[in-house]
């Protein structure tokens, strides 16, 4: 995910709404966010393969989740999503069961990528880049934080200088997380917990904010964010102060894959494309110009130890990731975490 772009992971419900004309290609079309690879992979893949592929934009999972819905997959070949979206194409029978055989490269990714409780074994889906979500500081104007409660219900002078993430997965999630629930809980008495300490954190917060709060770390205007890991180091890239931390909760761990759709009419020129990606080389683009950790072992070997160095949060070896709960398709309780974060956001 780059800067610029906003990986959404609200409600499902949104998804029948999101109807649109599919677009169509005589060759393979690949969906994916704006900058969340080289801008000349394509074309570097046609050169290579004879392949005649196109890339068509998406801004959230939402947005591609309702074309892919509407038109059965067709008109879509490989489609970039997060983990929960990818089940959720997976249970509609929209997904290609994967043929490993035809992805050499998957030998490159770690053990631990074959592990993903959303697709062990990868078998519909491969995963892209991976990361956790914690608190991200000016480490020049506050203490170092310890818990979620450092930004849910913060000093004094911190209050009105912090920020949470304002997708629903997110957002929940931190208060999940600050009561010791899972990322994915759906007991009622419980979820109504989390949403009453929200609504008591929005008191405190200078915004919600998906996409400028590094910015808004950079400049002061905040000292204490929500964020994901590789958007905090957009900012400790501009700002050395900047430091990232995981709280003693824990983290969420979040994957964005790759799936193949069943209804494609180019599945070999889709394996080709997915293999390209695996591609030590090409992966390990995504790691040193988005500065999100990759689930490539081969690819991240290669990543200059300067670039870890300033960004140790890129360090995290896989299987400390793999301690934290992975977001999951929740199926019809997503309604009521959409509901939740509603009334969150208009409480007064």
């Amino acid at each position: 995910m780059s800067r610029h772009i906003l990986r959404n992971g609200t409600g499902l419900i949104a998804l029948l709404a999101a109807f649109a004309t599919p677009a169509f290609a005589d060759g393979l079309t690949v969906s994916n966010w704006d900058g969340y690879m080289a801008a000349d992979a394509i074309d570097n893949f046609n050169s290579e393969t004879g392949n005649t592929a196109e890339l068509v934009l998406h801004a959230t999972n939402e947005e591609i989740m309702g074309k892919l819905i509407a038109s059965k997959g067709v008109g879509y070949d490989v489609v970039f999503v997060s983990s929960p979206f990818a089940e959720v194409l997976n249970n509609l029978g929209l997904a290609e069961t994967l043929d490993h055989a035809k992805i050499p490269n998957i030998g490159n990714l770690y053990t631990e990528a074959t592990t993903l409780s959303h697709d062990p074994g990868n078998t519909f889906s491969l995963p892209y880049a991976w990361g956790t979500t914690g608190l991200c500081y000016r480490s020049d104007l506050v203490d170092t934080p310890t818990s979620w409660n450092d930004l849910l219900k913060p000093a004094e002078s911190v209050s009105g200088k912090t920020t949470m993430l304002a997708t629903d997965r997110w957002l929940l999630a931190a208060g999940q997380l600050s009561l010791g629930y899972s990322v994915n809980e759906t007991d009622a008495d419980k979820m109504a917990e989390v949403r009453d300490l929200l609504i008591d954190a929005k008191g405190t917060l200078l915004a919600y904010d998906d996409t400028t709060f590094y910015a808004k770390l950079v400049s002061g205007e905040a000292e204490l964010v929500q964020a994901w890991d590789g958007w905090c180091n957009y900012g400790i890239g501009e700002n050395a102060d900047i430091k990232y931390v995981i709280p003693e909760e824990g983290s969420d761990l979040w994957v964005d894959t790759m799936v193949i759709m069943k209804a494609s009419e180019n599945k070999d020129a889709a394996y080709e494309f997915v293999n390209y990606i695996l591609d030590a080389d090409n992966h390990r683009w995504a790691a040193e110009n988005i500065l999100y950790k990759v689930p490539n072992e081969a690819a991240m070997s290669g990543v200059d130890g300067g670039l870890i160095e300033t960004f140790p949060n890129m360090g995290m070896a896989p299987a400390d990731m793999l301690k934290f709960e992975q977001l999951r398709d929740v199926g019809a309780a997503q309604r009521d975490y959409s509901r939740l974060v509603s009334e969150i956001k208009a409480a007064n």
